[in-house]
């Protein structure tokens, strides 16, 4: 399956040239809803529920949930950046959890379920900075960290957890859309 996309990224079948291809990573709490709002999102070419932030290599959902990693439940999003901006994604991110809980989100408690944007460059983290300045001047307390991915490896979750919601016919309980910018 692996060398099935490897081929079809290659001979470009996506409809998008590889230079628009970008990844983003977000943590928004229980990556199973970040994940299930993304996929949805025109220009999004997949959202993958995984790990990162943390000192151990390749972990287990055992071993974050122990809480004993520093990993948090984040999803690499790939995109179209010709379709859709990195601000966007970033828009929606801030939109469809709750950016303003710093223990976790909604239920769910723990560090692993904190909120993060994971920055490529400058140039994603001043947009970052620039919608908590926005979200800020609203009136909301944002605790949304930014952290570079500079030897910050993501690792994908186990294949249990990978389009959650569409495998098992649900939808988010602790995810939705918030309009706020």
């Amino acid at each position: 399956m692996k060398y099935l996309l490897l081929v079809l990224i290659t001979l470009n079948l996506y409809g998008a040239k590889m230079e628009n291809i970008k990844n983003a990573y977000f943590a928004g709490g229980c990556f199973w809803g970040v994940e299930y709002h993304f996929e949805k999102l025109n220009g999004v070419k997949s959202a993958v529920s995984g790990y990162m932030g943390g000192t151990v290599n390749n972990p287990s959902y055992k071993e974050v949930c122990y809480g004993n990693t520093g990993h948090l439940e984040v999803v690499k999003i790939t995109y179209d950046s010709k379709v859709v901006s990195f601000e966007s994604l970033a828009k929606l991110f801030f939109e469809i959890h709750d950016p303003t809980q710093k223990n976790g989100q909604g239920p769910d408690i723990g560090e692993q379920y904190l909120s993060a944007i994971f920055y490529n460059d400058e140039n994603e983290k001043e947009v970052a900075k620039k919608l908590i300045a926005i979200l800020e001047s609203k009136g909301y307390k944002i605790a949304t960290k930014l952290i570079s991915t500079k030897n910050t490896p993501f690792f994908a979750a186990e294949e249990y957890h990978q389009d959650y919601y569409f495998k098992h016919n649900k939808a988010p309980y602790c995810h939705k859309y918030t309009k706020r910018f």
